[in-house]
């Protein structure tokens, strides 16, 4: 399809990590200029456009049009360089995410709306969020606007999960809790190391009570999702000769649905104090006719048998979910592509998931 491939290399043409504005315009324009669909721009830089009626249930079309930095060759003249070859497009955001959004763009125009449940006309949105690599902040200002979809598909990748070139849906995902343990002492020279209170040594003990803890696990329509805790880095003192009165910890835990580990547990160490810096909501698909819905789709797209899958990465589908918006994700990056200095995207794979959308938001 060549108006998804143009749409796509315009898209990953524009930079969007420092600033997401110029994007954002143009996913606009394209909008009211393509669609007769109600469009707007909220103070965010969210685009949100609205066809069909408000009733009866409604289904969103969602990604975002923010990236993360790109590598030196993946800019050229002031721009993000796009290079199509060997059946895929390269550059930063083809993968993570705008091939998607082009697709969900196209989806979104070219569909005739009906009920996610099969039964009558009602509404079919799409949006395109700011500030999904830095936390989602876009998804959370439209939340807390107001943004609730009953169902969504977030076009974040599931292709190669089940399989290689398969475009899976996965129905969880985990998520992301970051934080830091601060171990309190008192400083002494430490050729009188009884003289003060090491703070490095309160801190291990609570790098201990980490290593203890058991890693959840939860089961999201048939699929297993198991969490993890690690500590990622330590740092404490100030000078060889002297024993240290700070010393912290920062720890990466990947949550599941309905489950935590208990860290709070290190506070019952003298002189530690343990606070949260991120918490990315997982994911959780709560509803399995539409995800049958969405694999039905995706089995009709491709020759390939598809599954529902879980996925091990945060994306905006948390924040949906966790205001009660039934998600999956269903798109076209890999494992493994997102992020990198060589990012690219499957062409075909982009006009399944153009065919996924299509189908998910038509299905009767």
């Amino acid at each position: 399809m060549d108006e998804l491939v143009e749409l796509t290399r315009d898209l990953v043409s524009i930079p969007s990590h420092e600033d997401e504005t110029a994007a954002g315009d143009r996913i606009e324009e394209w909008l009211r200029a393509e669609t007769d669909a109600d469009v707007t721009r909220d103070d965010a830089g969210n685009v949100v456009a609205r066809r069909g009626i408000d009733a009866g249930e409604s289904l969103a079309l969602v990604g975002h049009h923010d990236v993360v930095p790109p590598a030196d060759a993946q800019m050229e003249d002031g721009e993000y360089a796009v290079a199509e070859r060997d059946g895929r497009l390269y550059g930063r955001g083809t993968a993570d995410m705008k091939g998607a959004v082009a697709a969900a763009m196209l989806a979104f125009r070219d569909s005739e709306v009906r009920d996610p449940a099969g039964d009558a006309a009602s509404e079919l949105v799409f949006a395109s969020f700011v500030g999904e690599e830095v936390g989602g902040e876009g998804a959370r200002a439209a939340i807390d606007a107001g943004f609730r979809p009953d169902y969504a598909v977030v076009g974040e990748g599931s292709t190669g999960y089940s399989a290689p070139g398969v475009t899976d849906v996965a129905v969880a995902h985990k998520g992301r809790r970051g934080s830091t343990i601060t171990a309190r002492g008192e400083a002494a020279h430490a050729s009188e190391p009884e003289a003060g209170e090491n703070a490095v040594y309160r801190a291990c003990d609570a790098v201990d009570v980490v290593r203890e803890r058991e890693f959840p696990t939860t089961e999201v329509l048939g699929e297993e999702l198991s969490g993890s805790v690690a500590v990622t880095g330590i740092d404490g003192g100030s000078a060889w000769n002297v024993v240290p009165a700070t010393c912290e910890v920062t720890v990466d835990e990947r949550t599941v649905p309905g489950e935590r580990v208990d860290l709070e547990a290190v506070e019952e160490i003298d002189g530690v104090e343990w606070t949260v810096d991120q918490d990315l909501p997982p994911m959780r698909c709560d509803d399995d006719a539409f995800a049958e819905t969405v694999l039905d789709a995706a089995r009709d797209a491709q020759a390939a048998a598809p599954e529902l899958v879980t996925k091990p990465h945060a994306t905006d589908a948390g924040w949906l979910s966790d205001a009660g918006t039934t998600c999956v994700v269903c798109g076209a990056a890999e494992p493994g592509e997102a992020h990198t200095d060589e990012e690219s995207v499957s062409l075909d794979v982009l006009e399944r998931c153009y065919d996924i959308y299509r189908a998910t938001a038509e299905s009767a």
